[in-house]
């Protein structure tokens, strides 16, 4: 097994609101079931996140509710925090934009401006003519040059592809469409995306079998053109200043911050775990060795599968590159999309308030947005939950429950064990592969170890409950939670508090084990 630290991260959400339903049904439930899981094979994991305070969005959205962005963004960052630990995300650590934040990420850009690779390039810049201020990124919307549907500025969530500068058709503000939008020159800094073209051909020709096919097809598509330069600085007044003086007065363009982002969030995170380390950046090196896994909505997969890409490979081999890239798509609600603006949304906190959390998570995780855009429905978490889940899962709590007490066994005593056949054992493992399957990189997928817990629930409900094949079925139920652990985080707690050992990946060898208390979900 490999001890190489695993970096696992989530993409820093964005600081102008609480998650809702549709942020955590895809990176942040990926990513903590990996990183669960990679705990659980002993592998030391670094899971981390923050927030990404210097997008426009959050500007944008302070001004439409009369708010400072900085107190927009540090409420952002408490609720945010909070609904992560409410819903069991075990992040090691969730990085405050602070000081050390800025000067992490000032140190990776300054670098890259003294080896010389930025260039200044004048640009044409959508312009408010009313407030006299550059509009861009969230602060900007339009028609995507590509697909021509409704989009952001600087890329199309719909499409993923970049509307870079002047691209972007019919440009509106997201905060006054009655404004007059116009385009005005600005002189800013850019990385040449096209002087990295054949580094990155090769990291995907590399990396092709790890990736999702629509990640793949995106790829294709951008490489099968010209690249579009990357703009590094901002004629704008939020976010951290640049220091560069060729740009005097502009701020980075907070995308550039992405990389610097999570390598700070990665140091926060470890020393959370009681590690210490050089400066911000270590953990990144190249000599370190560590695996750093995306995972990333499919809207995101132009910045860091591209422009962040380019960005490390500019430091020329000092930091690794990231080993895979999980990418979803969007997740509904109630067959719409989620929209903050209009009231179309579900917060994470009122639905913790009505439903236990395990089944908020098996249900994110049968309906996970994988390979296609799937829909949260509030009569299908009860249904889907409820039927697949709660309902067979207490079943066989009780029949097991019954069984025990017929025999007059009192779980939990000591000396009272039950006998474990070599076809339990067989099948216990068999059990625990399929799980892992689900869990490992070369073919993630939450919907399939969902799934697989179902069927398995199934199976063990028709088993005859013979009192001398009692034994093989408690030793089937602790694999099968076991293997359903990173999913289903307060039953496995709840099993193995109950039976007193630990869940594992890997089926142990017993000959005996004693009966335990079969928590039942939902109550």
């Amino acid at each position: 097994m490999s001890q190489r630290t695993a970096i696992v991260i989530d993409t820093p959400p964005t600081s102008n609101g609480d998650l809702h339903v549709g942020h955590l049904a895809g990176p942040f439930m990926a990513a903590d079931v990996h990183a669960r899981y990679l705990r659980a094979l002993g592998r030391p994991v670094v899971f981390s996140s923050g927030t990404d305070d210097s997008q426009t969005y959050v500007l944008a959205s302070a001004r439409r509710k009369g708010r400072t962005p900085e107190d927009l963004c540090g409420q952002s960052w408490h609720d945010i925090k909070q609904t992560l630990v409410d819903m069991g995300i075990s992040l090691d650590g969730f990085a405050p934009y602070d000081d050390r934040y800025r000067a992490s990420s000032l140190d990776f850009v300054t670098a890259l401006h003294a080896a010389g690779k930025f260039r200044l390039k004048k640009v044409l810049l959508p312009y408010s003519e009313r407030d006299g201020e550059f509009l861009v990124e969230g602060l900007v919307c339009g028609y995507c040059p590509v697909c021509l549907v409704e989009s952001r500025g600087g890329l199309c969530e719909s499409c993923g592809h970049p509307n870079n500068f002047d691209e972007l058709l019919q440009p509106r503000s997201t905060v006054d469409p009655e404004d007059v939008v116009t385009h005005r020159e600005a002189e800013i800094l850019v990385l040449p995306m096209e002087e990295y073209r054949e580094r990155l051909i090769a990291y995907y020709a590399e990396k092709r079998e790890r990736l999702r096919p629509h990640t793949i097809g995106l790829v294709d598509e951008l490489l099968a053109k010209p690249l579009p330069d990357f703009p590094i600085t901002y004629p704008i007044s939020w976010g951290i200043p640049a220091p560069f003086p060729e740009t005097e007065g502009q701020v980075l363009n907070a995308w550039v911050e992405g990389i610097p982002a999570v390598m700070y969030c990665t140091a926060y995170a470890a020393e959370q775990l009681g590690e210490k380390h050089e400066d911000d950046h270590e953990l990144w090196r190249a000599e370190h060795d560590a695996e750093v896994i995306y995972f990333i909505g499919f809207d995101n997969v132009y910045f860091w599968g591209l422009t962040h890409l380019a960005l490390i490979l500019a430091h020329e081999g000092k930091y690794v590159v990231p080993d895979t890239i999980i990418s979803n798509e969007f997740y509904e609600l109630e067959n719409d999309k989620f929209s903050t603006s209009l009231g179309h949304v579900l917060y994470t906190k009122d639905l913790l308030r009505e439903v236990p959390r395990d089944l908020i998570r098996f249900y994110l995780a049968v309906s996970c947005p994988e390979h296609q855009r799937t829909n949260f429905s509030r009569e299908g978490l009860d249904k889907v939950a409820g039927r697949r889940l709660a309902e067979p899962w207490n079943r066989l709590a009780n029949q097991l429950a019954k069984a025990v007490a017929d025999l007059g066994i009192q779980s939990g005593v000591e000396g009272r064990e039950l006998p474990v056949s070599a076809d339990a054992r067989q099948r216990a493992e068999a059990v625990l592969s399929r799980f892992r399957i689900c869990y490992e990189l070369s073919g993630y997928s939450l919907t399939r170890a969902a799934d697989l817990i179902v069927a398995q629930l199934d199976r063990l409900n028709r088993e005859a409950l013979r009192p001398d094949q009692l034994g093989d079925l408690f030793y089937e139920v602790r694999a099968l939670i076991s293997g359903a652990s990173p999913i289903l985080i307060d039953l496995a707690a709840a099993v193995a508090e109950a039976g007193g050992f630990a869940l594992q990946m890997e089926a142990p060898v017993l000959y005996a084990v004693a009966p335990f208390d079969v928590p039942l979900i939902g109550d």
